[in-house]
């Protein structure tokens, strides 16, 4: 089983336009084209009922003392923990390959309506949800693909990792608003086989990818 995409190639750097932030000059950062990767598939094990795709970021801060705070960094010794932004499920098994911009394209205050998704898809929140709570402007659920937009003051890069998994359910056991976590869980016993294709991305000018 294999996954790839034209967006970027495995361990390289994911461009800008498939990103929630971009680096500004001024402010730091501003907000990109947030278009979600193109994906294609190939060797389905027998017996695939339905297909889930998760992206995960690894290297979120653990605390947030540090992250975006002037004349400070987030360093590299700090633990890291997982950030999911985008959690799609049942995704038929014979459905065509995703498109660039098929389920993401530009940055929703608020976040995208879900869980309901083309294809006769679902899809989760993404840990922009929690991220956003207590911002006025920008509080809601964030259904969906939300690009990378890491600390513009983290010393490492960030991995984005996008793992499709083959499941022998036609429909995951998730109900109402479900998240990354909620689906990790459900897929356990499950999974037919995966594959993943790992980018990375960073908004601070002094670390090199």
């Amino acid at each position: 089983m294999e996954l790839s995409t034209s967006a970027f190639q495995d361990n390289g750097v994911i461009p800008a336009e498939f990103a929630f932030g971009v680096m500004d000059a001024v402010a730091h950062l501003k907000l990109s084209a947030n278009r979600n990767p193109d994906f294609t598939w190939t060797g389905l094990p027998a017996g695939t009922q339905s297909l889930a795709l998760l992206c995960h970021d690894p290297d979120v801060p653990s605390r947030g003392d540090d992250v975006n705070q002037e004349g400070r960094n987030v360093p590299a010794s700090l633990a890291r923990v997982d950030f999911f932004h985008w959690v799609l499920i049942d995704l038929p098994p014979g459905t065509p390959p995703i498109a660039g911009g098929e389920f993401s394209d530009g940055v929703t205050a608020r976040g995208k309506p879900g869980p309901h998704a083309p294809r006769g898809a679902r899809q989760g929140t993404n840990d922009y949800t929690g991220w956003f709570a207590g911002d006025k402007d920008m509080a809601g659920n964030y259904f969906g693909y939300d690009g990378p937009c890491p600390p513009w003051n983290d010393e490492i890069p960030h991995r984005y990792v996008f793992t499709l998994y083959a499941l022998d359910v036609p429909r995951l056991a998730v109900a109402g608003i479900f998240t990354g976590g909620d689906v990790r869980a459900a897929m356990a016993g499950h999974v037919l086989g995966q594959a993943a294709v790992t980018g990375r991305y960073t908004l601070n000018p002094a670390v090199k990818l």
